[in-house]
């Protein structure tokens, strides 16, 4: 469990008690929300495998829970949501209309974690990567070559630690 050094957003519980409504048909649609195996998420671990390179997916033990966790090179692969871990969040809070007394900490407190996340793998030594969804679709090669990259180097510093 990793201690957080800065106070966590709060955030309310969605209930009507607490004045947040929601109709039927979008308690729906929310419900087939996936936290995990997402396309991107499918995309990339597919290609991974199929070029030889074995890990481990939603690995509980680890802060965060990462997506694609690869112990042999320290890389641990974080496919990321745009809407749920706030990307372009400036300009998209603004466009939340309903619920925003709910939405806008939730979001932020997920933005908060991620961040402590990062700071406990970068301190302990890890790789980490980050990819919006919309990277691993529309620049699946640019995501692809770093996590290559990543890997290359590590062999290489392997092979000059041998001799």
């Amino acid at each position: 469990m990793v201690k957080y050094a800065e106070s966590n957003i709060s955030v309310p519980r969605f209930c009507e008690a607490n004045g947040f409504f929601t109709t039927k048909d979008r308690s729906i649609l929310m419900g087939k929300i996936c936290s995990k195996d997402t396309k991107a998420e499918v995309k990339l671990r597919r290609f991974l495998w199929h070029i030889g390179i074995r890990f481990r997916k939603n690995v509980r033990k680890y802060p965060g829970t990462p997506d694609i966790v690869i112990a042999k090179y320290k890389l641990v692969i974080f496919v990321d949501g745009e809407f749920w871990h706030g990307f372009d969040w400036e300009n998209r809070k603004q466009k939340l209309k309903s619920n925003r007394d709910f939405w806008i900490p939730k979001i932020e407190r997920n933005m908060q974690r991620d961040k402590q996340n990062n700071k406990y793998y970068i301190e302990s030594g890890w790789k980490l990567m980050r990819f919006w969804e919309h990277e691993i679709e529309k620049e699946f090669g640019a995501c692809i070559n770093s996590i290559l990259e990543h890997i290359e180097r590590v062999e290489q510093n392997n092979i000059l630690l041998k001799d």
